[in-house]
């Protein structure tokens, strides 16, 4: 489990998050949301440690994250996995050696059981033998696929994903949102979704998390959503079902 307590974080005095507090249960995908400039990003980079809040807490399980040093982080590091948006694969390097990258980092492995693992991770996302590709030859499906592959290389117990619809068509997006789904209930993994995408909401929050500026303005599940008592939060998923019947069009 993920503990967010009273999270506070200001840029140039600006207050980006407001005594956000929040929890994240294992099994679950929770998926935050809100608008550009919300604050969402800033706090998946705080939950991470890219970014060290003004105040508050973050904890993983009983470990109080927000006060390690450098050497106590890395240790809980190697028990998250990430997906940036983009997939942020290493267009210099193999599948085989985007997948084996963390474990390179992370562990003292043998070359041996780093090639196991990765073919283990590529054939759970549906790419064997794609090992010696490079990810220029990929779709942009198939390279989400091999950064996922890469971000459950360790057997994380955290997955965290940003925004891992950004460039996909629906069909696609569906897809990607599924083998999240799948992967974090067969491992149960505590997973955190950065998302815009309604779609992803509505197929696959277990918990969401909504965000206006910098606020945490509303919580609960996928068959909520639609009842929520929140002007902010129905604003904003009217705008987005607007834009994407407008993205139909097209």
């Amino acid at each position: 489990m993920i503990t967010v307590k009273n999270l506070c974080k200001s840029f140039d005095s600006k207050l980006v998050l407001d005594n956000i507090s929040i929890s994240y249960k294992p099994g679950n995908c929770s998926l935050i949301i809100g608008a550009s400039g919300s604050g969402k990003t800033v706090l998946l980079k705080n939950l991470v440690g890219l970014t060290q809040p003004d105040s508050g807490e973050v904890w993983y399980d009983s470990h109080l994250f927000t006060s390690m040093d450098e050497t106590a982080r890395k240790d809980v590091r190697r028990n998250i996995g990430m997906l940036f948006q983009g997939s942020a694969l290493f267009d210099f390097a193999t599948v085989e050696e985007n997948v084996m990258f963390p474990m390179d980092f992370f562990t003292n492995w043998s070359r041996e059981q780093k090639l196991e693992r990765a073919n283990f991770c590529l054939k759970r996302v549906n790419l064997e033998n794609a090992n010696k590709k490079m990810p220029s030859e990929l779709s942009g499906g198939m390279q989400k696929r091999v950064g996922i592959a890469r971000a459950i290389a360790l057997n994380p117990k955290y997955l965290f994903c940003d925004e891992p619809n950004s460039g996909l068509d629906p069909t696609t997006s569906i897809v990607i949102d599924r083998l999240i789904q799948e992967i974090t209930k067969e491992y149960n993994i505590t997973t955190v979704i950065n998302t815009h995408d309604m779609n992803s909401v509505m197929e696959i929050g277990d918990q969401i998390g909504f965000i206006h500026q910098g606020r945490l303005m509303w919580e609960g599940s996928s068959s909520e959503i639609l009842d929520a008592q929140c002007r902010e939060l129905n604003d904003f998923v009217f705008v987005s079902k607007m834009a994407r019947q407008l993205k139909g069009m097209e």
